[in-house]
């Protein structure tokens, strides 16, 4: 706990709970299952948490599962200011580029920042160890979240697969590589569902 009195942690606490129901007005490239509309990040958030919960039979030994859910709710939220870099577009080069991280690493200072100073550390720490995908929970975690918009292009006809010309190679590359890493029974499972679409 930090010198915070009670009043103004609460304070605190409500300040950065308003700002992440932002992260509910960032529109995605994926749209949602039925391809009706852009999901947003928020609920992106929302959906990794419960694949966490439903697929945690697939975990590696050791992966602490209550971690992989806390890590997918805030791993997104820097998206309130960066907006979102789809993997696939014609800038996806910058999904993953200096700027791009470093402008990161700017909102997770900002948006934490929010929290009282226990709270800050705390998530920020989780923040950085899922960006870092070093452990076995970020490397999970990791993997579920390159995994549902492959899910979610597969249930609605092939989606930002479509929109930016993807092949089944780049599919590979960008995504399977990292879903395989940490959840490799399930990217077998998907790689053979996706391969035909592909091919077709």
């Amino acid at each position: 706990m930090d010198s915070l009195a009670p009043q103004d942690r609460l304070t605190a606490q409500f300040a950065f709970l308003n700002e992440a129901d932002r992260l509910k007005s960032v529109l995605r490239a994926t749209t949602l299952c039925d391809g009706s509309r852009p999901e947003n990040s928020g609920e992106h958030s929302w959906h990794l948490a419960l694949y966490a919960m439903v697929l945690a039979d697939q975990a590696p030994e050791g992966v602490q599962i209550d971690r992989v859910i806390r890590m997918l709710l805030i791993h997104d939220l820097v998206e309130i200011d960066t907006g979102d870099v789809p993997i696939h577009s014609a800038n996806g080069q910058a999904h993953a580029s200096a700027d791009t991280m470093a402008a990161e690493q700017r909102a997770a200072d900002r948006i934490f920042g929010l929290l009282p100073a226990d709270q800050a550390a705390s998530f920020r720490a989780l923040w950085d160890e899922f960006e870092a995908a070093e452990t076995p929970d970020a490397v999970f975690a990791k993997s579920l979240d390159r995994v549902q918009p492959v899910m979610a292009n597969l249930s609605s006809g092939g989606g930002t697969w479509v929109t930016y010309n993807v092949t089944f190679d780049q599919l590979v590359a960008r995504v399977g590589v990292k879903i395989a890493r940490g959840a490799p029974r399930i990217w077998d499972w998907v790689s053979a569902r996706a391969r035909p679409w592909f091919g077709a």
